[in-house]
């Protein structure tokens, strides 16, 4: 008997791993392919003969999409299990992905970004639903940073990839590489089991999960309220950040892209340590800390006089900003009910990224008219507050046990 409990201790401690591992993967992935966008903005925008403001639009696009992407994926994830649903949307973002590599123009672009941003949204809920439901409750913060900062992970390849690549190759191929999820999907069919809780306690039929839905509604709304800010909060210190660093600091590629790797490394630490903190204190009071200290960071991150204090700052803002988002796949997920875990979360968390997906134009216009360094300070210290306001309002269920019965 305790052979056998021993092997099934470890079949499930292989299970829980290969799961946390694929759910990293896929949005490191997700995010590489996202950030060399980002990355490469203007030089796309210099063989498309476009401003960055008509660029940024490619980055609000994909942004605006992605709810499409979670509403599609999650509720198949709800209906029919978390595994396959995640597998097509692998392989569906990296044919996409590809297929930006050879945009001739600058609408096939859009159009292809659009897509993409279908991919990108589908990932999150379903990934994050299959690693938070099989891991134990307390180490689900700590292991919800790790998962998170796949973000990270993503942003600091793409910038490697950016760094080595670019300046010999250019842009194109570098969306070559974008199909290597693919072959993601396949160890996610080797490795990784069907999540326990969703076969406990799933909806029957159609119409069962969709009154499941609706009959949450209230804490959809105030999850994807949470989600606008911390998207606004992510996306306001990200997207635009390279081209900052070219238009007010003049970089050449090779600075803008090592800021970015070492700022990227902050934010990995951020995610696992408050991620933990979370563990302990609870998720609202990790995340208002998170954010709070990031408007601390604000004055050397925007305002620095030489490089070293402005590398100083990019690695503690992210190291704060991305250490409160490591705290959200467990907050959603403890916040939603068993039976809409790969729904409510993922959807809510891109509809948020959809109010916030101007963030960038917003931010590309205002440097029309006043320094780059004055929009990045403003837009984000505002984001920040209003994000720990949210937070701290909000509901927690910190260690929540899932898939218990009902009671009756």
């Amino acid at each position: 008997m305790k052979q056998a409990n021993l092997v099934g201790g470890l079949q499930s401690a292989k299970d829980q791993t290969s799961a946390v591992l694929a759910s990293f993967l896929g949005w490191t992935l997700d995010a590489f392919d996202y950030f060399l966008v980002v990355l490469c903005l203007t030089a796309i925008g210099k063989e498309f003969h476009r401003s960055d403001k008509e660029m940024a639009f490619t980055i609000t696009i994909t942004l605006a999409f992605r709810p499409v992407g979670a509403f599609l994926f999650g509720l198949l994830a709800d209906r029919y299990g978390r595994r396959i649903p995640l597998m097509i949307d692998l392989v569906f973002y990296s044919v996409v992905e590809v297929a930006t590599a050879f945009a001739q123009n600058y609408w096939t672009f859009v159009v292809l970004r659009a897509l993409f941003g279908i991919g990108m949204g589908g990932e999150w809920g379903v990934g994050a639903s299959l690693a938070m439901e099989k891991v134990p409750p307390r180490l689900r913060g700590v292991l919800s940073g790790l998962l998170q900062q796949g973000y990270a992970m993503g942003n600091l390849l793409a910038s490697l990839c950016y760094l080595g690549l670019f300046t010999h190759l250019g842009w194109r191929p570098l969306f070559l590489i974008g199909g290597l999820p693919s072959l993601l999907a396949l160890f996610v069919r080797k490795n990784v089991k069907e999540s326990e809780v969703w076969e406990r306690t799933r909806e029957k039929t159609w119409h069962s999960l969709w009154q499941s839905i609706f009959a949450n509604w209230k804490v959809f709304l105030y999850m994807a309220l949470l989600m606008t800010f911390m998207n606004l909060s992510s996306h306001g210190t990200q997207d635009m950040y390279p081209t900052f660093l070219q238009r007010y600091w003049h970089f050449d590629a090779h600075k803008r892209s090592l800021i970015t790797v070492i700022s990227s490394v902050g934010a990995l630490f951020g995610g696992v340590a408050i991620g933990y903190y979370s563990d302990l204190k609870g998720r609202r009071r990790a995340i208002v800390t998170g954010l709070l200290l990031a408007v601390a960071m604000i004055p050397v991150w925007a305002f620095s006089p030489s490089t070293a204090p402005l590398v100083l700052g990019a690695v503690l803002m992210q190291f704060m900003v991305q250490g409160a988002w490591g705290v959200i796949p467990a907050h959603l997920s403890e916040l939603s009910p068993d039976s809409v875990r790969g729904f409510l979360p993922g959807f809510a968390y891109q509809c948020g990224v959809l109010l916030s997906s101007s963030i960038a134009l917003v931010q590309a216009g205002f440097a029309e008219h006043m320094p780059y360094s004055t929009t990045m300070a403003l837009t984000a210290g505002v984001v920040f507050i209003g994000g720990s306001i949210v937070a701290a309002l909000g509901r927690e269920r910190h260690g929540k046990i899932f898939g218990e019965p009902k009671p009756t």
